[in-house]
């Protein structure tokens, strides 16, 4: 049977500070570096190894990645990297801290932003230091101006089955680098999970999700690594 394993990146300097990330590039922790290295020597351990990796183009993602790898002593797999797995894009909150936005549009409003399935964040505007229509590695993208959880989806199951799901069908072992949201789009359509539903699905960082999937690529079961 197919195999895929999703980890969230390990914590990051804005996870640390609270701030909203989404497409800008930020570095891990020492926490992070440490949970990424963890994720790799628990799949070693567990007798789990991959035939083909897959991750964003930002560094948190990679990072984590390339740590687990050499964990597993398998840093010389073959790795893909693809924007559509980028984390969801926060518009105009991208950079400010959680709390001081709460404080300043109330818990209300900022939950509707966080945690509604398809109302985005205000757009970022043009000319903000978060722009990035000059960062060669989105060079004739349309990069988004925000994004809802839904639009985040839009973007990320096209890419699963266009590169991701042949691999699996093809009986290739497959491991995920990404981001809580472009996860959250993956567990949603394979565990066929509610919009309404999937909005309060938390994935922590640096915790290895495991997928038995069935030929058809139906899930058959899904668990942390850590709890087995």
């Amino acid at each position: 049977m197919p195999t895929l394993v999703l980890i969230r990146h390990g914590q990051s300097a804005w996870n640390l500070e609270n701030r909203f990330t989404g497409w800008w590039d930020v570095d891990l922790t020492e926490k992070g570096v440490g949970e990424a290295r963890a994720a790799g020597e628990l799949m070693a351990a567990k007798g789990l190894d991959f035939d083909i990796c897959f991750t964003s183009v930002q560094s948190r993602a990679i990072r984590t990645l390339n740590l687990a790898l050499e964990a597993m002593g398998r840093l010389w797999l073959p790795v893909e990297k693809d924007w559509h797995l980028n984390e969801r894009h926060y518009g105009g909150l991208t950079g400010l801290d959680k709390a001081e936005t709460a404080a300043k549009h109330g818990d209300a409003q900022v939950k509707v932003w966080r945690r509604s399935f398809d109302i985005p964040p205000p757009p970022m505007e043009a000319g903000s230091a978060y722009d990035l229509s000059g960062d060669r590695r989105y060079a004739g993208i349309a990069i988004p101006a925000t994004e809802s959880l839904k639009d985040t989806i839009a973007r990320v199951l096209p890419y699963w089955d266009r590169r991701i799901a042949p691999e699996l069908k093809a009986g290739k072992r497959v491991v995920i680098s990404a981001h809580g949201n472009s996860l959250r789009a993956l567990v949603k359509h394979l565990s066929n999970i509610p919009d309404a539903d999937i909005t309060e699905l938390e994935i922590p960082t640096g915790q290895p999700i495991v997928y038995d999937l069935n030929e058809d690529l139906t899930a058959r079961e899904r668990y942390y690594l850590s709890e087995r």
